[in-house]
């Protein structure tokens, strides 16, 4: 916990500090051609400036550029990343260990988070919660610049705001119903939802090799689901929503931001600030419909009464929100300038990270054909990241 801390500690202060990511070429707001096809394009973006000091983004829909960790995120074209020196692999390698030790940090503390109080609702919402505190803080100091929106911009970022929330909790509903490895497997088969929403909403068809990147994810996922061990169906329910809402989200991003600037600093780390505020707004009220202060009241005796101080369990809670809001800050530093493959293999690594730090510190069982079918089912979204980078 201790280490854990220690990191945070730093990636609130690289969060603001000088490095590059990915901005318009011009300050303009320059009309773009419409794509073919999603990520046909090459990214409009080039590495040019800090997380804080970046303009507003106006793009063409091709990708999203508010989800780092998406398979849709803008990604910088190999060709116009800027430096190849050990300086910057050292930089990228060590935001790199940061993202993956605050995301590592993060699952387990949600874990004992549900662990200690079972009820995801309230504890989704808490952790949304605590990155208004963080931002109204850069943004009072001046550390960062405060986005400044209409009424009409917020209506357009309603449904990603929703979206979001709906991906938390359905996330974290399924963290406190199963095993956190075989929540993260499920997550991966976003593609799979990707590649169908597109199909039947929209009409739009990916090439065949993308298509058939998908076949060891629904497969692995298959395996993994018949031979889990802590299997759930409100697990496997919870956390198919989350990655359906996910690639739901990533689709609204292009489709609805569609070369359309909004507002004024609307940097993709103050988008991301602005849906987590909006999420938390959104989920606020079914949260204590759902629970309600007679449950959480009830659960929070319980927690007391099982041996848990109340500081604790307030160390806990302020832990994972801090934990949640931070790894992502950390993840457009640390994505926002790699290449698609590279992107692709460290989105893998990350879940594999994650798989097997939660399986040794819960000691979660695993059978032999479940862990067969959980690298089955990454390594298919690593080809499905990869197939699509190529297709272009």
């Amino acid at each position: 916990m201790k280490l854990i801390l220690f990191a945070s500690l730093i990636a609130s202060t690289v969060a603001f500090a000088p490095s590059r990511v990915l901005v318009p070429t011009s300050t303009t707001t320059t009309s773009f051609p419409k794509p073919t096809l999603s990520l046909n394009n090459a990214s409009p973006f080039r590495s040019n400036t800090s997380l804080n000091d970046a303009k507003n983004i106006v793009y063409d829909g091709s990708c999203d550029p508010y989800d780092p960790e998406s398979s849709e995120y803008c990604m910088a074209d190999p060709a116009e990343i800027e430096g190849d020196g050990l300086k910057r692999k050292l930089r990228l390698t060590g935001l790199f260990f940061l993202w993956y030790v605050l995301n590592v940090g993060y699952n387990i503390g949600n874990k004992r988070v549900l662990n200690a109080l079972p009820i995801p609702w309230t504890a989704a919402t808490v952790e949304l919660f605590f990155g208004f505190p963080y931002v109204a803080f850069l943004w009072t100091t001046g550390l960062r610049k405060t986005p400044k929106l209409s009424g009409d911009d917020l209506k357009k970022l309603s449904s990603q705001a929703f979206f979001l929330a709906a991906t938390h909790v359905a996330g974290v509903i399924s963290f406190s119903a199963g095993a956190i490895s075989f929540t993260h497997i499920l997550k991966a088969t976003e593609p799979v939802w990707s590649a169908l929403i597109l199909a039947v909403g929209f009409k739009e068809f990916l090439p065949l090799p993308v298509y058939l990147s998908l076949i060891p994810i629904l497969g692995g996922v298959g395996l993994a689901s018949m031979k889990e061990l802590s299997f759930t169906w409100l697990s496997f329910i919870a956390g198919t929503i989350s990655a359906v809402t996910s690639a739901s989200k990533a689709i609204l991003s292009k489709k609805i931001l569609d070369g359309k600037p909004l507002g004024e600093n609307l940097t993709p780390a103050n988008m991301f600030a602005v849906l987590t505020i909006l999420g938390f707004l959104f989920i606020l009220p079914p949260s204590l419909i759902i629970e309600g202060p007679v449950k959480i009241k009830a659960a929070w005796a319980a927690a007391l009464a099982a041996g848990y101080t109340k500081a604790q369990l307030i160390r806990l809670l302020s832990v994972s929100g801090f934990l949640y809001y931070l790894y992502n800050e950390v993840a457009f530093l640390a994505l926002s300038e790699v290449a698609p493959v590279t992107h692709a293999v460290t989105n893998t690594v990350k879940r594999v990270v994650i798989i097997l730090a939660s399986v040794i510190v819960f000691r979660t069982p695993v059978s032999p054909l479940g862990m067969i079918g959980s690298g089955v089912a990454i390594g298919g979204a690593t080809l499905y990241s990869v197939a699509k980078s190529k297709c272009k």
